[in-house]
């Protein structure tokens, strides 16, 4: 399926835009429409204190969020146009906290985009909406790290494969981008896994059938760290675009994410397709 509708989230504190500019050149790349939604949060006023906030305060804090939200939907909106792209520049009112209205709005996009958390610069609950639009939306979620601002290139893109369904996924959702990349390489981190002939040799001709061209490498794992083995090799290929399966599921409502998506999420060096 072609993408032709991208969602976005707008950074707040980072006028770079480094998240919805990559957005924003996609589109373009694809023809595709771009909505961007930016988010005013509603104090959460903590338990343990002995009076309650007053509401003159409360609304202040709200209409202060509110004008933040506008100013940077409105950079994003005229950053789409001078781009030539089609978009929708949303905001939202949320309390502190509730990701569900954010995933129900990414629900109805091809392809979500969201910039790598930076705790340097932290945005209103980021590390929390990438995680329930990871396991909530239904969406393929594109990470750019926070040092890139533009779309991901089609040179060279990386496979971390594991024979697993949710790498299977990862792959089908990135297979819109995987047909403009010139070279593919599979990529199989050792491990304990037990292949049933050679390693990655059957998603390699799936993608084939498609019209790629795809090598396949085992790579050895460093230190026991899948995430650390990722980045150095996407690093020393020059690889333009990593995709791999987000591991992880969710538990009354916190999520519990596995070690190597844990890993990539905080130490990414290139745009970054998961699925789950």
């Amino acid at each position: 399926m072609a993408i032709k509708d991208i969602f976005t989230l707008v950074d707040l504190y980072d006028e770079a835009l480094p998240g919805p500019t990559a957005a924003i050149d996609l589109a373009a790349t694809l023809g595709a429409h771009v909505t961007g939604l930016a988010l005013a949060m509603e104090p959460l006023a903590p338990g343990f204190l002995a009076s309650p906030i007053p509401a003159d305060y409360i609304i202040g804090a709200i209409e202060e969020a509110q004008r933040q939200a506008e100013g940077a939907a409105g950079r994003f909106r005229d950053k789409a146009l001078a781009a030539g792209v089609a978009v929708e520049a949303r905001t939202l009112t949320v309390l502190a906290g509730a990701a569900a209205p954010i995933v129900t709005q990414a629900h109805l996009s091809d392809l979500v985009v969201i910039g790598q958390e930076d705790y340097d610069r932290p945005e209103p609950m980021r590390g929390t909406i990438i995680e329930a639009v990871m396991f909530e939306a239904g969406v393929p979620l594109l990470l750019i790290p926070k040092t890139h601002g533009r779309a991901p290139g089609f040179n060279r893109a990386v496979v971390a494969w594991d024979g697993s369904s949710t790498s299977a996924r990862a792959v089908h959702a990135a297979l819109p981008l995987l047909e403009r990349v010139r070279q593919v390489e599979i990529t199989i981190v050792e491990g304990k896994r037990d292949w049933a002939g050679e390693p990655g040799a059957d998603v390699a001709t799936y993608l084939a059938r498609h019209g790629l061209q795809v090598t396949i490498n085992l790579i050895h794992r460093e230190a026991n760290d899948v995430a650390a083995t990722l980045n150095r090799h996407v690093q020393a290929t020059e690889a333009d675009l990593l995709v791999m399966g987000a591991y992880g599921h969710s538990r009354l409502r916190e999520f519990i994410i596995g070690g190597a998506t844990r890993g990539v999420l905080e130490t990414m060096v290139v745009p970054t397709l998961m699925a789950h």
